[in-house]
């Protein structure tokens, strides 16, 4: 902490110093990397969007299983979805034979949270497999289901922190949204960019919690 200058012609030099060893340590604290899902569509775009949909309500969990959604499929190699989305979404990540994350570095933008051991992490579907049951995808084939499940083109999974993946459950934005204020934007973003492209609905609560972060975006 920089001392208080007691001689006024000196407080100005101090206080520059002082800014400078802020900045300084602002970028040794910062995360070292966010995750990186593709970027997904604009605000603009996703509040252009919403305002062409009608809310509908929200269909049962009846016949619902996770086994219905195959995940996580093989990517390359070794290599499944979630080992993929690790390595996409770390920093220095290692990979042992069978593509296991084996130490690296992981920057959770829900909840701002870094961790270095990839079992503190879960890839979550920021649309959730039962959110997108209940919304359409009762309906589909069980392949269109798996690409769902395991979709890398759209910004539909992300490396989190493991137990704020599991407060979130299957929750839409009406009733859940990211701890960190700062992600909402794009989390909101992210959202409207999936249901869009996989045609799924929105019930009132969703499309009005949407608007009303993506109006402040």
């Amino acid at each position: 902490m920089a001392l208080i200058p007691t001689v006024y012609a000196r407080r100005v030099g101090v206080l520059a110093s002082a800014a400078a060893l802020a900045a300084l340590a602002s970028l040794v604290n910062a995360p070292t990397a966010a995750a990186a899902p593709p970027t997904p569509m604009s605000a603009s775009a996703a509040r252009a969007y919403l305002a062409t949909v009608t809310p509908k309500t929200e269909g049962s969990t009846s016949g619902y299983s996770r086994d219905l959604f195959p995940h996580w499929s093989t990517v390359s190699g070794t290599c499944n979805t979630r080992e993929t989305v690790l390595k996409r979404d770390g920093v220095n990540v290692v990979q042992d034979s069978a593509c296991a994350a084996v130490s690296g570095s992981w920057y959770s933008a829900y909840d701002g949270a870094t961790w270095t051991a990839a079992s503190d992490l879960d890839i979550d579907h920021v649309v959730p497999l039962a959110e997108a049951w209940r919304s359409g995808a009762s309906s589909w084939t069980t392949s269109k289901r798996q690409q769902f499940a395991n979709d890398l083109t759209r910004p539909q999974l992300i490396a989190v922190t493991d137990n704020v993946n599991q407060a979130k459950g299957d929750l839409d934005p009406g009733k859940w949204m990211p701890p960190r204020t700062a992600y909402r934007c794009t989390y909101a973003r992210m959202w409207v960019n999936v249901k869009q492209y996989w045609g799924l609905s929105m019930d009132s609560g969703e499309k009005t919690a949407l608007v009303n972060v993506l109006n402040g975006c």
